[in-house]
């Protein structure tokens, strides 16, 4: 494999695996809402294969997407835990934050949809 093929993988894959972790945190935050589990979530490797498709400036745009997703996701996450220690209910800052992160997720999704299908037409 040439070298900068190896090179063009790796961010592909760095990007799934930060999807996973994203997941993750989506996971606990989804039972602080009270919510069961979403079937909607992408896995990784899905998601990895859906960045192959992609143009570079789709790869750079889904790597500001997931940062700025996390940068709401773990404050938030944090001020969640912060109210159950005090003992009260957060579900439903929980709920909002769920609704914010699944927008987000969903228009992420919606930009690589529509700009691979685009690009086979």
């Amino acid at each position: 494999m040439r070298p900068d093929r190896a090179r063009a993988i790796q961010p592909k894959q760095a990007l799934a695996e930060r999807w996973r972790q994203l997941h993750s945190s989506a996971q606990e935050l989804a039972a602080l809402a009270q919510l069961g589990v979403d079937g909607d979530a992408m896995d990784g490797e899905s998601f990895a294969a859906r960045l192959e498709q992609t143009r570079g400036w789709q790869r750079d745009l889904a790597e500001r997407s997931l940062s700025d997703i996390n940068a709401v996701m773990q404050p938030g996450l944090t001020a969640l835990r912060v109210v159950i220690s005090r003992g009260q209910d957060a579900s439903a800052p929980a709920l909002a934050l769920w609704r914010e992160f699944h927008a987000a997720r969903e228009a992420l999704l919606a930009v690589l949809s529509n700009s691979r299908d685009s690009a086979t037409a």
